[in-house]
């Protein structure tokens, strides 16, 4: 099966969500009318777009229609493809910076659930298949659960595993895992971190913590930190996803569960409000199952 086809398969909900109601509201309709762009907007808002999201989609329409360049209202649709597909690609697409001589780290982040060590494990998958040696790092050192699925992947995705006893300090984990990695030649080391303290210490201190320890092992690193949201939440990943950028400054954005949602609508927001790159969509439980992030694709699985 294609990539287009697979996304067109596994976003069927989100489709529905948003261009399923479109259509009933579009049925029949010929004039473009207040009424209708309230509607339309009022869809928007509930497809997990947001508020200001859905506001700026509605303004950019109403200003099309305003200049006459939009007249019936079987286009609308196509014009809210395209602001939508606006937006999306508004922060610009890149590609990852490999240093030289030492190992690129990402430190993974995000709150417990979203999927984020079996993200990993896909993304060592897909390293390990391109040639790169791969390191996890088990610095979720507060739940051993975390500890063992990560192992579990390692052996799955063919990654290496540096870990030690639960409760240790992830700091000191990752001081150690980064030594290691050097000397052992890694390409790439992935830093896995806890998503919950079972203490009072604030989540936020503990990860600005292990920031500093690796920029201290090796310059500019981390060089990537990557966040792990669930699309099933909705407008609460973008919350999180503003909670993490504003305390260690987010390089890109997965955002897992797309397949089993109609909350897909999420995407066009934190494009919109936050501006940081998405650069994988989790569409399935496979190891193959995670993906780089299309625009295009996107809007055409949603709108086509």
């Amino acid at each position: 099966m294609g990539l287009l086809k697979r996304f067109v398969n596994r976003l069927s909900k989100t489709k529905s969500n948003i261009t399923g109601r479109l259509d009933k509201v579009f049925f029949g309709r010929k004039e473009i009318t207040d009424d209708l762009l309230d509607e339309i907007e009022e869809i928007l808002f509930t497809s997990d777009i947001g508020v200001s999201t859905s506001q700026e989609l509605i303004d950019r329409v109403r200003d099309t229609v305003s200049r006459k360049e939009l007249k019936e209202a079987k286009f609308l649709k196509q014009a809210l493809k395209d602001e939508i597909l606006k937006l999306l690609r508004l922060p610009q697409k890149r590609e990852i910076i490999w240093p030289e001589n030492v190992p690129l780290v990402i430190m993974m982040v995000g709150v417990n659930g979203v999927g984020k060590t079996t993200t990993m494990g896909k993304i060592a998958y897909e390293m390990v298949n391109a040639g790169k040696r791969t390191m996890f790092v088990a610095a979720d050192t507060f739940r051993a659960a975390a500890i063992e699925q990560l192992i579990i992947w390692a052996e799955r995705s063919g990654a290496e595993i540096f870990k030690k006893e639960e409760g240790i300090d992830p700091s000191a984990v990752v001081f150690d895992a980064l030594e290691v990695a050097k000397n052992k030649l890694f390409d790439t080391v992935l830093i896995d971190t806890a998503g919950r303290l079972h203490t009072k210490k604030n989540l936020m201190d503990e990860l600005k913590k292990i920031k500093r320890v690796c920029s201290k092992k090796i310059i500019d690193a981390p060089h990537e930190i990557w966040l792990v949201l669930d699309a099933t939440t909705g407008q609460n990943a973008i919350s999180q996803a503003r909670m993490f950028n504003d305390s260690l400054g987010i390089t890109g954005i997965i955002l897992t569960k797309l397949d089993g949602t109609a909350k897909g609508g999420v995407i066009v927001g934190i494009s919109h409000q936050l501006k940081i790159p998405i650069l994988y969509v989790g569409l399935g439980e496979g190891i193959e199952d995670l993906k780089p992030f299309d625009p295009e694709w996107f809007v055409d699985a949603i709108f086509d």
